[in-house]
């Protein structure tokens, strides 16, 4: 199993921007089937070192990643968080 753990940390951290991009990485689910589980959550604490959205997913392995990587929909979400994002960090593992 792969564990894939990304944090965002938006430009503009409004209402409007966070919800767009959780709905859009919630919505994954369902529509990309070599997701196995999906979290996404809004930061509580906003201190000066946290992030924006976390996003925690499940794949069978690093070729179902790699599916998930180009499939068009994660595309597309991708995409608009490239716009709205002043950074990204990631760490993928197999446990």
């Amino acid at each position: 199993m792969i564990k894939h753990i990304v944090l965002f940390k938006f430009k503009d951290p409004s209402e409007e921007i966070i919800n767009k991009v959780i709905t859009g990485l919630r919505e994954l689910e369902g529509k990309v089937d070599v997701i196995r589980s999906i979290e996404v959550g809004v930061d509580v604490i906003r201190s000066e070192r946290s992030y924006d959205v976390a996003l925690v997913s499940d794949f069978d392995s690093l070729d179902d990643l790699q599916t998930y990587q180009v499939h068009p929909d994660h595309v597309k979400i991708a995409d608009y968080i490239g716009t709205v994002k002043e950074s990204t960090i990631a760490v993928d593992y197999e446990y």
